[in-house]
């Protein structure tokens, strides 16, 4: 599995099986995911479900940078999220307590 296939498939269904749980959150997520297997996606939690996209949104209040192995081992659950903040594997831009929030809205 790629972070591609992550954002592209399994991330929105996560989201639509919360439904209006996701807007708790209310918040958009910018996501650079660099290497090989990198990308920009963003994950809007201000409606019932959710929404994911490609590329860059102008309205995102959090940006999370890393490279695609460590996102894909902390989407494994090999890398704690915090932990890989603490050690710079995880970047944060914008405010820390939308970070802090996505692990339980994402599911990963």
């Amino acid at each position: 599995m790629t972070p591609k296939e992550i954002f592209e498939t399994k991330l929105p269904e996560q989201l639509k099986t919360k439904g209006d749980d996701v807007t708790k959150v209310n918040a958009i997520y910018q996501f650079i995911v660099t290497g090989d297997d990198g990308g920009n996606w963003w994950v809007d939690t201000t409606k019932s479900g959710g929404e994911v996209g490609e590329g860059e949104n102008a309205d995102a209040k959090c940006t999370i940078t890393m490279t695609d192995a460590d996102f894909m081992d902390m989407v494994t659950g090999k890398l704690n999220g915090q932990m890989a903040f603490m050690t710079g594997k995880l970047k944060i831009k914008g405010d820390m307590s939308l970070a802090m929030k996505l692990g339980s809205v994402l599911g990963l």
